[in-house]
């Protein structure tokens, strides 16, 4: 039984899908006017990992995360470049993809985009005009009758009169805006920016009812699951839940998830403190695997900090876990009896209870912290339990377990090691003959050479192995 923190209700519920076996869920995507950065990646793995979890226990998962491809920040952008906001778009788009795709994020079901979604942005507004929730000013600026939505601060559990307070001092002399929480459903256009044509105006859309709409298109009036960053939560979510339930007269999500902030050595993320970083500067100092392990290894909803060292102990617990799998690989390569015995039968039979801890913490709102360490549980056992008498049949289930679990988590057991050099291989020959022969000075002085290289050895009871560091 799988339990959700409810953002709307602040309570764990347990999950029931509006249609049996199956998950709508729909998660907040980037606007592309940059190389996505360690924020944006944060949501992307976590909500990948939920995914890859219904999918384990047997749902199918319609995924829809968009793009957001016309916005302020991307006009900035192609006039600095002096290209079209859709180049841009299109060039941060294709390369976000290939970020997601090194953090092994699996390809949404659909992947819609503001810009292709115009028409159905339009009628939406239109409903909420003729609903009297919407209002068209001279300027043909369509703004949402915020007070008209008597649930409005529902999620992100704010008084709309405390909002008021704190807006008094947005009306200005000019602003035809009935009321300073109202907010901008379609904007006029501005000389040299994209835009389309609508009853009111030649424009473009606001932000918040871009995905209202694409929900609704791919998902349906009513979806499972919306899911995106705890900065979210208002005015966008907030903003998306009223004009949604306005226009549909049905409720828009039955669980809303959120993750929590992202901090970059215990200060908040920001290009002024300049330390934004961006997905492919971290790729370049560590493998995207790490980087995934690394997010996965806090509950989503706590803040999370990043830093070199919370980074390499990372890719140290992940390395211990590879290293348990390499060397299952070579005792099931070597193994000459495959038929499991009675006594590793009832073995095996143990280790039920640590797919059962994995599970217990997945479905205890998906806290992937505890489900690692269960993993590292099932790691133990194949490194204490099993050795060279092993027979193939346990070495094999034992592995299947893990990498079984791995995967859930979007991560590999092991990995294809690298061909090493001859020359290398020929310093490793060189040092093995050293220990052989008890020259312990110099087969440490190979292995620090070696280390320098990038090569670590690792002395195991089936002989030396390597690995890149």
């Amino acid at each position: 039984m799988v339990k959700i923190y409810n953002t709307l209700t602040r309570t764990k519920e347990e999950f029931k899908p509006i249609e049996e076996g199956k998950v709508r869920m729909y998660v907040c995507g980037p606007t592309v006017y940059n190389y996505i950065h360690i924020g944006n990646a944060r949501p992307m793995i976590v909500f990948d990992t939920v995914r890859r979890y219904f999918l384990y226990k047997g749902y199918q998962v319609n995924y829809v995360s968009n793009f957001t491809d016309v916005d302020d920040k991307i006009i900035k952008e192609s006039i600095e470049e002096g290209k079209s906001a859709q180049e841009v778009a299109e060039f941060y788009i294709a390369e976000c993809k290939k970020d997601m795709e090194a953090m092994n994020i699996m390809p949404a079901t659909k992947n819609p985009r503001a810009t292709e979604e115009i028409g159905g942005m339009i009628d939406m507004i239109q409903t909420l005009i003729d609903k009297g929730d919407a209002y068209v000013v001279s300027d043909g600026t369509v703004y949402y009758k915020t007070r008209s939505f008597q649930g409005y601060g529902k999620l992100s559990h704010k008084n709309i009169d405390d909002l008021e307070g704190g807006h008094r001092d947005i009306k200005v002399t000019g602003d035809e805006k009935q009321d300073p929480l109202d907010f901008v459903l379609w904007k006029p256009k501005k000389e040299g920016e994209p835009s389309w044509p609508s009853p009111w105006c030649d424009g473009r859309p606001g932000w918040h009812i871009e995905c209202s709409v694409m929900s609704k298109r791919y998902l349906g009036d009513t979806i499972d699951i919306h899911a995106g960053g705890e900065d979210l939560i208002f005015p966008h979510h907030e903003n998306e839940i009223a004009q949604s339930e306005a226009a549909n007269g049905v409720p828009f999500a039955h669980y809303w998830m959120h993750n929590g902030f992202l901090n970059i050595d215990n200060r908040k993320m920001s290009k002024s403190l300049g330390n934004f970083l961006l997905v492919r500067e971290i790729l370049k100092r560590y493998n995207a695997d790490v980087l995934r392990f690394f997010m996965l290894s806090a509950q989503y909803r706590s803040p999370l900090n990043y830093s070199e060292d919370l980074m390499e102990s990372a890719k140290s617990g992940l390395e211990r876990i590879r290293t348990a799998g390499d060397r299952l690989k070579d005792l099931i390569a070597k193994a000459t009896q495959m038929e499991m015995t009675e006594e590793e039968d009832e073995l095996l039979d143990t280790t039920k209870e640590y797919v059962n801890e994995f599970e217990e913490a997945m479905d205890d709102d998906f806290n992937t912290a505890d489900a690692i360490a269960a993993i590292f549980d099932l790691v133990k056992f194949a490194n204490t339990k099993l050795d060279e008498e092993s027979s193939g049949g346990i070495l094999m289930a034992v592995f299947e377990k893990i990498e079984k679990l791995m995967g859930v988590l979007g991560l590999e057991f092991t990995v294809d090691r690298d061909e090493i050099d001859p020359q290398i291989q020929e310093l490793i020959d060189k040092r093995q003959q050293a220990r052989k022969e008890k020259n312990f000075a110099l087969a440490d002085q190979i292995r620090d050479e070696l280390l320098s290289q990038g090569i670590e050895l690792l002395d195991t009871r089936e002989g030396v192995k390597w690995k890149r560091v």
